[in-house]
């Protein structure tokens, strides 16, 4: 396993979507929260400040319950929210704390995002988190909030975890889905290509998205690229990288060039 990492990126946000840590059935991927925990213990380790934005909270309660599908009805989706974040929360813990690691359960919601009083509570808390050696463990608070649910502006982790990395001052968000990164288009139709290198999201850019979701997740491409241009709007650097492989982490912060993702970094004029 590579140890070695870039010492100029010291404070990393780290999403992960729901189609990363549950399986088609709805049901957990135990091996992904696991794998997860481990790489972010070590960058831990290593003296490097990480923030968890982690989806998968309606989708566990999904496979808790045994349902086929999501529900349509939004109170049984604040339903399967709490259920899935108790459960969801209780697995960070138990592997995490397998690898000497201790984690932390940050519930927001958009409202806390917008209220100066709120917003400068949540920033005493996660620093203080990080002085301590503690992980954030964030999520959208489903249960009271239907933002995520409905698909309104606060409509997803993507935008969360964008909206955590200006709130923090992260020097990268490192977005991890079931894609390798964004795919480059040829002839008017989308390659297998990766675009290795973004400096400005704009229309060429914006003409490379397929705005495909997984059956659970709220997200999609635009999401992605709407949040990582807000964090790039803030000279924050951001990822797009597929969690089947968590090891990748250390490729970015390595600066590997031949890895399979897509690094957005600003131009600087």
């Amino acid at each position: 396993m590579k140890t070695k990492m870039n010492t100029n990126i010291n404070k990393i946000v780290i999403k992960i979507g729901t189609s990363s840590l549950t399986y088609p059935n709805g049901k957990l991927n135990l091996r992904q929260i696991k794998n997860l925990s481990e790489v972010c213990t070590n960058l831990r380790n290593s003296n490097k400040q990480v923030i968890i934005v982690s989806s998968g909270a309606i989708g566990a309660g999904i496979g808790k319950l045994g349902l086929s599908s999501k529900p349509q009805q939004l109170e049984m989706k604040q339903a399967m929210a709490a259920i899935g974040q108790a459960f969801l929360i209780q697995l960070y813990q138990k592997y995490f704390s397998e690898y000497g690691q201790i984690c932390a359960q940050v519930l927001l919601t958009e409202e806390v995002m917008k209220n100066e009083i709120q917003r400068d509570n949540v920033i005493r808390t996660l620093s203080k988190l990080h002085e301590l050696g503690v992980i954030p463990i964030i999520n959208e608070n489903d249960t009271v909030s239907i933002d995520e649910i409905e698909g309104t502006l606060f409509s997803d982790n993507d935008h969360l975890s964008a909206m955590v990395s200006v709130l923090t001052g992260a020097d990268l968000l490192v977005l991890m889905s079931d894609i390798d990164g964004l795919y480059k288009k040829e002839n008017g139709l989308l390659s297998n290509s990766i675009i290795k290198y973004v400096s400005k999201i704009d229309e060429d850019i914006y003409s490379c998205v397929s705005n495909d979701k997984s059956k659970l997740g709220s997200g999609g491409m635009l999401s992605k690229l709407d949040s990582i241009k807000y964090v790039m709007e803030h000279d924050i650097d951001a990822v797009i990288c597929n969690s089947n492989n968590m090891d990748i982490i250390y490729d970015i912060l390595d600066g590997q060039k031949n890895g399979k993702y897509t690094y957005f970094k600003k131009e600087v004029s």
